[in-house]
């Protein structure tokens, strides 16, 4: 099939790389003039290893990634621990695959060199698409330079601000949360060692805000996301803000997330608005699908963000293979995948709530009733987009 992605980021690229192995003829077309992922680290768990492993990528993710012993919830100011996630062998053996956490470059490179490696002229940059119009036998993408390009299939993989999900969905901004998040790379040498967090993903909860801390690039850097209830702003990775802000959003927290701030370049300090949609149902047309961002984008707050739109990517591939028409093949990626998200997008919003109660008493309890291990060991971890029923 001759098929179009718009947008070359994470899940672009994995679904434009599982698409070429199958046979396909796929373009990717990115609006950016140069290509390079920015960004925090992200997390994948084995529901999402699973699709980078058949990729190829295990050699990566073992090198510049790193294997968590747990998530560990733990109180803003003393530390205590409210809850834990055991992760490392633990979830490798129940789950079938590994738990990483990898800067969010390394990843996309990776992915990149993937594509590149099965069709160098797949990707083209300053690509913006402006216009869609489709037929009953394919489908036209206009772009801002003026080009049309025509295919059978159209893949939306352009983001929360995506273009395609207008022809889809609707044409509704996305809504500011009230939350905004801080995103830190510190160079773990810079840390004392007593102050240095665990091999973990740490979640430190407080009142109106929470932090998490892990490793990435092979335990060299610590990855610090902060996230604060905060008037609406830019929603923008690349916008930095004054180090004294972030130093006032985490005055007498603990000393470990304290190292962290203190040790952070003060000029590379950035911080983006958290937006949010609520989950759509619709999908596809009969020649068009998005995926990721584009289609549920999610708040961090469950580190599942980057493995749905994986997830995404892989399901809709082998959708492609189903002996049925193609919007047939598309409605059932839609059926399949849109319950799933759905719950991924709920379950993280209400995380949003959880980490941020004030009273310590009410944090407890709340995390004592949730049982958030059961929760995702049951439900979220377990799931193979290689091998599910579709």
């Amino acid at each position: 099939m001759d098929i179009i992605v718009i947008g070359a980021g994470i899940g672009g690229l994995t679904a434009a790389a599982s698409l070429v192995r199958r046979g396909h003829r796929v373009r990717v077309y990115e609006q950016a003039q140069a290509l390079g992922e920015i960004g925090a680290a992200v997390q994948m768990s084995a529901n999402a290893t699973k699709v980078l492993f058949d990729l190829g990528l295990r050699p990566t993710l073992e090198a510049t990634g790193v294997k968590p012993l747990s998530f560990e919830f733990r109180r803003y100011n003393d530390g205590e621990l409210l809850h834990e996630i055991k992760l490392g062998a633990a979830h490798a053996e129940k789950h079938g695959a590994p738990y990483y956490q990898i800067h969010r470059v390394d990843l996309h490179g990776a992915l990149l060199d993937v594509l590149n490696a099965l069709d160098p002229n797949a990707l083209r940059l300053g690509m913006r698409a402006q216009q869609i119009r489709e037929t009953g036998d394919h489908i036209e993408v206009a772009f801002a330079d003026g080009s049309i390009e025509r295919a059978e299939l159209l893949i939306g993989a352009d983001g929360i601000k995506s273009a395609v999900r207008q022809h889809v969905v609707d044409a509704e901004p996305p809504v500011f949360t009230g939350h905004v998040a801080w995103r830190l790379s510190i160079p773990v040498e810079r840390i004392p060692e007593t102050l240095r967090p665990p091999l973990a993903s740490t979640i430190w909860c407080g009142p109106r805000n929470h932090a998490v801390m892990y490793y990435m690039r092979g335990g060299a850097m610590l990855n610090f996301v902060g996230c604060v209830e905060r008037p609406w702003e830019e929603e923008s990775w690349t916008a930095r803000q004054p180090w004294s802000e972030l130093d006032h959003d985490y005055a007498g927290w603990h000393p470990m997330v304290r190292a962290a701030i203190e040790n952070a370049d003060r000029d590379q300090c950035f911080r983006w608005a958290l937006n949010n949609r609520k989950p759509a149902m619709t999908w596809s047309t009969p020649r068009v699908a998005l995926l990721g961002d584009a289609v549920h984008p999610t708040l961090p707050y469950m580190a599942q963000g980057a493995a749905m739109a994986i997830e995404d990517a892989a399901v809709l591939a082998r959708a492609l293979d189903l002996d049925c028409p193609l919007p047939e093949a598309l409605q059932r990626y839609t059926r399949h995948r849109a319950p799933r998200t759905a719950r991924v997008v709920e379950e993280s919003n209400e995380m949003a709530d959880l980490y941020h109660i004030d009273n310590a008493d009410e944090m407890r309890k709340a995390f004592k009733d949730r049982n958030i291990a059961a929760s995702r060991n049951n439900w979220l971890y377990p799931y193979d987009p290689l091998h599910v029923d579709i």
